[in-house]
């Protein structure tokens, strides 16, 4: 097989999974993991459910690549985000802004890791952990890092980098009240500015001061601060 014939075939295959776990997302999120079959989410992709199981062994393991891709999306745009920054102070507030903009464009995945982690088979749940906390060392690097230059004051970097990942979270799971309170660049401004009077050295402020202000966060359809007729209620409408 040719070149160009194998980059079409590898091209239709990264499409065609996108496209399964798509429809696994909405659906589980929707109407719940254990309701949902593989043949549910066959239809709602458009495919034979023969077809899905060349992509995935059962319905556990269809569960497991839609919960993997966020965290895949995190560990692709947090480092490319950081590419290029070299001020410590600066790199810790991008990988923090990046995490949350994978999140506020994934929202339903976020918000079914939580609801249907717990479904998974242990091996696979204990998958899903590692790669949250191989996502997590990326952001523990850059809070070390501003400890290390005196930027922010010594604390425990496993909790500081915690309170990032639920600052995120927080924006789907809670994203039927927020988004009527603030627009995400609102939300990571006043999240962080949080968190820079918890942590920021005199050094420190000195430095956040002369940052250059962060490119505006991409919109994911957000809805405008005051727009509360078309709110949705309830724990439900997080995504």
């Amino acid at each position: 097989m040719s070149a160009p014939s194998r980059l079409s075939d590898d091209l239709l295959v990264q499409r065609r999974r996108a496209q399964i776990v798509a429809a696994a997302v909405e659906l589980f999120a929707g109407q719940g993991y254990h309701q949902t079959t593989v043949q549910d989410v066959a239809r709602r992709a458009g495919v034979s459910a023969g077809l899905i199981y060349q992509y995935v062994a059962d319905k556990d393991d269809l569960l497991l690549q839609a919960l993997a891709t966020v965290l895949d999306l995190y560990r692709q745009e947090i480092p490319r985000a950081l590419r290029g920054l070299a001020d410590p102070l600066e790199r810790w507030r991008t990988a923090a802004r990046a995490y949350c903009e994978v999140v506020d464009r994934h929202r339903e995945s976020c918000v079914l890791a939580y609801r249907s982690t717990k479904s998974l088979r242990r091996d696979r749940r204990r998958v899903i952990k590692e790669a949250e906390m191989e996502t997590n060392a990326l952001i523990a690097g850059c809070v070390r890092d501003c400890i290390e230059a005196g930027l922010f004051r010594p604390v425990d970097v496993e909790l500081a980098t915690y309170q990032v990942v639920m600052l995120a979270h927080a924006w789907a799971l809670k994203h039927w009240r927020m988004r009527d309170l603030w627009t995400l660049d609102e939300y990571l401004s006043r999240g962080l500015d949080l968190f820079a009077h918890a942590l920021l050295t005199p050094r420190g402020w000195r430095r956040w001061r002369a940052l250059p202000a962060p490119a505006p966060a991409p919109r994911a359809g957000a809805t405008r601060p005051g727009a509360r007729g078309r709110r949705r209620s309830g724990p439900a409408a997080a995504s």
